[in-house]
């Protein structure tokens, strides 16, 4: 006797949805990816898809809420019981976030704003609203913190976050733009082990600035 057909349940189609999307933005980018493809990458009706998401932008927007912004609200909540030190607390965020996302294929997502944001100034607007002055927030209140504890050296606050940032930024960039081109595979790990290296002596409250 024939086994019935096996029937895919209704609640999992968005995460497939979303897994095809991501992949598709992270390969093609936002201006070339296509609802067709997405829903034909899921195994799903173009009609399908448009019973969960009206839109593409719609579409990206879900996979940020659902991929990104959730390690934002997991080191929202690291920062909110951390007790040691500042920078104890700065190394975990950093982590986290390259463990959460830089390691996966989320990783795409901020090369593709960089790329497109001029193209498609609302969902940079969102993107910025959601992930970027959120995670600007958390590194900021942490570097207060140091700085109020006179852990870190007194800096601009604005110029100190960007500086703690940018460099994640570019590793993540450099991954899905000029990584093709380079001899040889890049090490991560290494890289982020400098990167934290060199915030640790130049946060550093120095002995003479705290006599000062």
């Amino acid at each position: 006797m024939t086994a019935p057909p096996r029937k895919r349940r209704k609640e999992a189609r968005p995460s497939e949805l979303l897994g095809a999307a991501l992949a598709l933005f992270v390969d093609k980018g936002f201006a070339a990816t296509r609802l067709e493809d997405v829903a034909s990458r899921a195994g799903v009706s173009k009609g399908t898809l448009y019973l969960y998401y009206a839109n593409k932008a719609a579409l990206f927007k879900a996979v940020v809420q659902e991929g990104i912004v959730p390690v934002i609200v997991e080191n929202e909540a690291i920062a909110a019981r951390h007790t040691g030190s500042s920078f104890t607390l700065l190394e975990m965020l950093l982590h986290n976030w390259w463990t959460k996302i830089g390691q996966t294929d989320y990783a795409g997502i901020p090369k593709l704003i960089v790329a497109e944001a001029r193209n498609f100034p609302e969902l940079a607007q969102f993107y910025y609203e959601n992930v970027i002055s959120r995670a600007r927030a958390l590194v900021g209140a942490c570097l207060r913190r140091g700085m109020a504890s006179g852990e870190f050296r007194q800096l601009d606050m604005e110029t100190a976050i960007d500086v703690v940032i940018a460099p994640i930024l570019m590793l993540l960039i450099w991954r899905y733009s000029f990584g093709c081109c380079q001899q040889g595979e890049s090490d991560p790990e290494r890289y982020l082990q400098i990167h934290t290296e060199l915030l640790r002596q130049g946060l550093r409250q120095l002995e003479n600035e705290s006599q000062v």
